[in-house]
């Protein structure tokens, strides 16, 4: 079995992952800001090895990896989401979106990369979102920082193919977690952590590059990027009153 590091380790999809790997006997390093959840997480599966790391702070991200002694699979999972209207827009906030939600993913990538290339195998999983696909109402910060995402492991496969290290991209849709259950709004084909922890294995194990679900609304989403720019945004406002 594999040894991996999941960032974002402490709720949501993150959470769930550790529990499933570990249960599947992987070696799981589950990394997050805060101890205490990830110190739970690891007194009630076995196999987790809980880290306090803040994936903003480049300089510790380098201190981890160079001491974790090499990883086979880097699953780069956190992420945060605070809505960022155009009517109330605050840099700070679309900076912590940033810093967070791209920049996180970029510190780990530069932390990792050289000891991959140099063994000739490792495996990026870089978690973004549809949310990335198309600039989507009241979220700019947070679409901007997810279609970053997507185009960084678009970048870096290309850029690694026949190097041996493999480089995957996640887009979920709405996912039951705490941060979602702050939206005020319905979301559609709305799934558990767990059960998004199932697409993400199923999906890794194809070796396909991009794994999206849920099925339909990853779709959906799929074909309104494809969409004129006229269509799309007219369609955008009449589906959300906005």
């Amino acid at each position: 079995m594999s040894r991996v590091w999941l960032t974002g380790a402490g709720t949501g999809i993150g959470e769930a992952l550790a529990r499933r790997l570990a249960a599947d006997g992987h070696t799981v390093i589950a990394s997050g800001r805060r101890l205490e959840p990830l110190a739970e997480l690891a007194r009630r599966q076995p196999g987790i090895t809980p880290l306090a790391v803040d994936v903003t702070d480049r300089a510790a991200i380098t201190e981890v990896v160079s001491g974790m002694g090499g990883v086979d699979t880097a699953i780069l999972c956190a992420g945060i989401h605070t809505p960022t209207p155009a009517r109330s827009f605050d840099a700070a906030v679309v900076r912590e979106l940033m810093e967070t939600n791209l920049m996180g993913a970029v510190h780990c990538v530069e932390a990792l990369l050289p000891a991959m290339i140099e063994r000739g195998r490792g495996h990026l999983v870089l978690v973004a979102s549809v949310a990335g696909y198309r600039g989507l109402p009241t979220a700019g910060g947070y679409s901007a920082s997810k279609a970053g995402l997507i185009a960084l492991a678009e970048s870096l496969k290309l850029d690694l193919d026949g190097s041996g290290v493999r480089v995957s991209l996640i887009n979920p849709g709405f996912v039951d977690t705490p941060l979602t259950r702050r939206n005020p709004f319905p979301m559609p084909d709305l799934i558990t952590s767990e059960q998004a922890a199932d697409a993400i294995l199923r999906g890794l194990q194809t070796g396909r590059f991009e794994t999206a679900f849920p099925p339909r609304f990853a779709l959906a989403m799929k074909i309104l990027r494809l969409l004129p720019d006229r269509l799309y945004f007219a369609l955008m406002h009449k589906a959300t009153g906005l």
